[in-house]
């Protein structure tokens, strides 16, 4: 079942996503530090913040799939289909 910050993410426009993005890594970022410097009253909260991060970027990695040529694709193809062999 998809997160309700995930479907959120869906509805957002590329450039949206890169804003949201860049505003949650830099509340990321001063969260870290405050944590480190004085504590934080939810330590929590670092751990949502760095699941978001990661979902923005797998919403972007997603968008630029689908709009990526063919030829492309194709190559990625072969190069998963050779990495499961090796493993």
């Amino acid at each position: 079942m998809a997160s309700k910050k995930f479907k959120e993410l869906q509805e957002y426009s590329l450039e949206d996503l890169r804003v949201e993005l860049e505003t949650t890594e830099t509340s990321y970022q001063k969260m870290r530090f405050d944590h480190a410097i004085k504590g934080l009253e939810d330590p929590m909260r670092l751990r949502e913040v760095r699941r978001d991060i990661a979902r923005i970027l797998t919403e972007i990695r997603r968008r630029e799939l689908l709009d990526a040529p063919a030829e492309i694709l194709a190559g990625r193809s072969r190069l998963r289909t050779r990495r499961r062999k090796e493993a």
